[in-house]
């Protein structure tokens, strides 16, 4: 169901690093909810190589879980335990390498992705502008919008397990179903090659401001939202079950169903993460007893039900390893609608 249980083992001794390490971390602001709770660690690595040593170096018992820029996630109120590891700036890369191929980062958004392909003459990726995520998430989760997804234009992703191990997958090993991969817990996309067709600039374009505009008149995409919450079940429509359901407008607290478009929760000022998951489960329950579908959640939900410890925000950089404070754990060693997008939160 999506659900991600992590336990709350405290962590006793972290690597040396040379990217940012932060204890506590407030993660509310950086998922499009804007709620949830903190991460017992937020790692920020340097570069891949960087991730690769920390990864290798960690306890294994240590949890970890990638975060992209949070649109299918809901973080709840008691936090993330162990390490979450966000990809940023030296990850957002994307590059033509001939007239139909792109070699991305696995924290490039997919308007990067898009652009950068439109700007090579490389059709076939504007999908890709619709889905609020980076290549780590949409990889993950086989992301997809308006009748294409990634198993369609993806060739390989470049990958690090929870060990460290640096591995390149083929698309065809990645176990793709619909918004589904096999890619382990804790592994981390670090890139991934994508391949369109050649194509005019001006039509590629063309495409992707068509997609904008369809977004624009059917999601409420200015709104604090998680994108998507549920998989379409077989033959059915998920925003349509869930209005058959009644459910259109239903609150619960400031959580509340998009009258916009029936598949998207919202945060309309003070949510917390446990009543935005309640109203999802509202919603699966009414949805279950008008139709007989169970729906699937498509929104990730990870960490712990209940107050974790006060957020922080305590951060080092530079290859410190950790806050010098006292308190700071120490490294051990150097309406009908088109149907909605998804990405990551990856």
């Amino acid at each position: 169901m999506g659900a991600i249980m992590a336990g709350r083992a405290v962590v006793n001794a972290l690597p040396e690093v040379r990217g940012r390490l932060t204890r506590h971390a407030p993660l509310a602001p950086l998922v499009w909810f804007k709620a949830g709770g903190a991460a017992e660690w937020l790692f920020e690595p340097a570069d891949a190589d960087d991730l690769c040593d920390f990864l290798a170096a960690l306890d294994p018992a240590v949890p970890v879980m990638p975060l992209g820029l949070g649109s299918n996630l809901i973080v709840r109120d008691g936090g993330v335990p162990g390490v979450v590891v966000r990809l940023g700036k030296p990850f957002a890369t994307a590059t033509a390498l001939d007239d139909v191929t792109l070699r991305c980062g696995g924290g490039a958004s997919g308007i990067l992705v898009s652009s950068t392909a439109r700007d090579a003459g490389v059709a076939g990726l504007e999908f890709l502008r619709s889905i609020p995520g980076t290549v780590g998430g949409f990889v993950r989760m086989n992301g997809g919008a308006y009748g294409r997804e990634t198993a369609d234009v993806l060739v390989e992703a470049e990958v690090l397990l929870r060990s460290g191990e640096r591995r390149t997958l083929a698309a065809g090993e990645l176990g793709y179903t619909y918004r589904h991969s096999d890619l382990p817990a804790g592994a981390v996309v670090i890139a991934a090659t994508f391949r369109g067709q050649p194509g005019a600039p001006a039509a590629i374009q063309a495409e992707m401001d068509r997609i904008a505009a369809a977004r624009e008149a059917s999601q409420p995409l200015r709104s604090k939202t998680g994108g998507s919450t549920f998989k379409n079940p077989d033959g059915h429509k998920a925003w349509a079950l869930v209005d058959a359901a009644g459910c259109r407008g239903l609150r619960r607290g400031d959580a509340q169903v998009s009258e916009k478009h029936t598949n998207f929760l919202l945060n309309l000022g003070s949510a917390s993460s446990a009543d935005i998951e309640a109203l999802g489960e509202d919603v699966r329950t009414r949805v279950k007893a008008a139709s007989g579908i169970e729906l699937e959640w498509e929104i990730q939900r990870v960490g712990n039900l209940t107050d974790s410890p006060r957020p922080s925000g305590e951060g080092v950089g530079g290859g410190a390893g950790v806050s010098p404070s006292p308190t700071s754990l120490r490294g051990t060693g150097p309406s009908p609608q088109p149907s909605p997008q998804r990405g990551e939160g990856a």
